[in-house]
């Protein structure tokens, strides 16, 4: 019998295998109880490129709790933005082998919503 986590992470070790082999640049969502954190990662996996995260005083000072969909969607509209700085317009979506539902969705529709194509 797998438990929940053994499952996510065999999912998410699939999802990251077909984007190095796709060699394009990822967007990592990694998901705590009370934060949500974004990367955007290079195509050879060893550099992090741009991030957010509800962790920021900048995004901190706009929300009461980090842990909700308001937050994942202004960490996704603030990871879309850093994107553009850096140059980046299309990334492969990352979700760690988490659901694509909430907090997930909700960062994935912001961070698609400010440019980056996925």
């Amino acid at each position: 019998m797998i438990d929940k986590n053994t499952a996510r992470l065999r999912r998410a070790r699939q999802t990251r295998l077909k984007i190095r082999e796709l060699t394009t640049v990822r967007l990592t969502v990694h998901r705590t109880n009370s934060h949500i954190y974004a990367q955007i990662i290079a195509p050879s996996g060893d550099k992090v490129i741009a991030s957010a995260s509800t962790l920021e005083k900048e995004v901190r000072t706009q929300l009461k709790n980090g842990g909700n969909v308001k937050a994942a969607e202004l960490v996704g509209q603030r990871i879309a933005e850093k994107g553009k700085k850096a140059g980046i317009e299309k990334v492969a979506f990352d979700r760690s082998g988490l659901q694509y539902h909430g907090r997930v969705k909700a960062l994935a529709d912001a961070a698609r919503a400010g440019g980056l194509k996925f």
